[in-house]
């Protein structure tokens, strides 16, 4: 008995440090506060616990011909009347951790189908493989998916027609990076006016992904002095796709 009175004691002694300072035998004080039935002695049923649902990742590949077939043979602007041939709409890795954006298709994307084929594309196919990458791991589309005439610049309502597409690629897909080719494409995605020489250089939050402004491959074909800027940028997407931090 001596010794069941010692622990009793110890066991009080602990309780007490704790904060608890006493029992009552009623069924009221037993439960913890909002656990107990408010004046009837009862004990509240506490909610079920449900585990949230996971979430359900679409299928990029099926996804992505889901958007090709919601663009269709497009006549949503005045492009399907001037001149195009065909849709370009995108070509790579559904799940690339890169994507290149550029401004619009040209007379040999045009012919083909496939975005970036004439010598700008065989200028990016370069810049791809100089970060240790192949082209069909990345993924490449344009912020237009017909040709203007003449290779003009894209005008606003086809932009605004026709990028909706291009952002549900980028949802569909969730590149860890986005290279935007050129002042067009830097100036759609980042809506500014601003200039590639200015836009160039530094590193964006765009749609989940981290944005590099560069110089256009056309442009490196013109201006070559220009490359070691562009080496400069793709030196930091090389970076950001290695999980280091870039400023």
């Amino acid at each position: 008995m001596a010794d069941s009175r010692e622990q009793l004691a110890e066991h009080l002694r602990f309780l007490g440090e704790l904060g608890v300072d006493g029992f009552r035998r009623d069924r009221v004080w037993a439960g913890r506060p909002g656990e107990r039935g408010e004046g009837r002695g009862e004990r509240e049923e506490k909610p079920e616990v449900r585990s949230p649902e996971p979430e359900v990742r679409v299928d990029p590949v099926t996804e992505l011909a889901a958007i090709r077939d919601d663009i269709g043979d497009c006549t949503r602007c005045k492009l399907c009347s001037l001149g195009r041939k065909q849709i370009v709409y995108g070509v790579g890795s559904p799940t690339a951790g890169l994507m290149f954006v550029g401004e619009a298709p040209g007379r040999d994307e045009d012919i083909q189908g496939i975005p970036f084929v004439g010598r700008a594309g065989q200028k990016l196919t370069q810049i791809i493989e100089a970060i240790g990458l192949k082209r069909d791991e990345v993924y490449i589309a344009n912020v237009i998916k017909c040709r203007p005439p003449e290779n003009r610049n894209p005008e606003p309502d086809e932009v605004d027609t026709c990028e909706p597409f291009l952002f549900r690629q980028i949802d569909t897909i969730k590149p860890r990076v986005i290279v935007a080719l050129g002042t067009f494409a830097a100036r759609s995605l980042l809506k500014t006016d601003a200039p590639i020489s200015r836009l160039r250089g530094r590193v964006y939050d765009y749609r989940g992904a981290q944005l590099v402004p560069t110089f256009h491959p056309a442009y490196l074909l013109r201006n070559p002095s220009c490359r070691r800027d562009v080496w400069d940028d793709m030196k930091k997407v090389r970076s950001l796709l290695n999980g280091e931090t870039v400023v």
